[in-house]
């Protein structure tokens, strides 16, 4: 079962839910599809779905999925990471009313470049990458702790 989870963030993302649900009715995707669909108004037609999970259901629905589509937020990066789930992203943009920046574009190039997640940056290249999702093997990631430090001891030191 693949895993749609857009989070808690309290905006809509209807371009990712219509999209995957779309796949689902052509069906590109040959498993099962889950939704939490959050904050979204568009309302699947083609999948099982839920506006918001309590954490335990959450958690067994994430444990039961094979791979996860989401946003390009930190917390479902690290989330799939931390599981070592394959995970799908699609940036949420500011122009579609999808968030108030486009920072999650930045994050998803950089953590699909450290080979992390695989990303989509359009309906189409989902529909793409989708075919890739279950084939794909996330690079672990391992925490540069000492650069880290370095950047604060830095960071100190200039404004001190």
């Amino acid at each position: 079962m693949i895993f749609l989870t857009l989070g808690t963030y309290p905006l809509p993302f209807d371009r990712l839910v219509q999209t995957v649900d779309e796949i689902v009715s052509q069906q590109l995707i040959d498993e099962e599809v889950f939704a939490q669909i959050g904050f979204s108004n568009y309302i699947p037609k083609h999948m099982e779905y839920e506006k918001l999970l309590e954490k335990q259901r959450f958690d067994d629905v994430l444990a039961s999925a094979t791979a996860l589509i989401g946003h390009a937020g930190m917390g479902s990066i690290s989330m799939a990471l931390n599981h070592k789930k394959p995970l799908l992203v699609m940036p949420r943009l500011e122009k579609f009313g999808e968030h108030v920046n486009d920072h999650q574009l930045h994050t998803a190039r950089k953590f699909a470049q450290l080979g992390h997640i695989l990303a989509a940056y359009d309906r189409a290249e989902l529909a793409e990458k989708i075919n890739q999702l279950k084939m794909f093997v996330p690079q672990p990631r391992i925490p540069n702790r000492r650069g880290v430090a370095d950047r604060i001891q830095q960071f100190l030191e200039e404004i001190a």
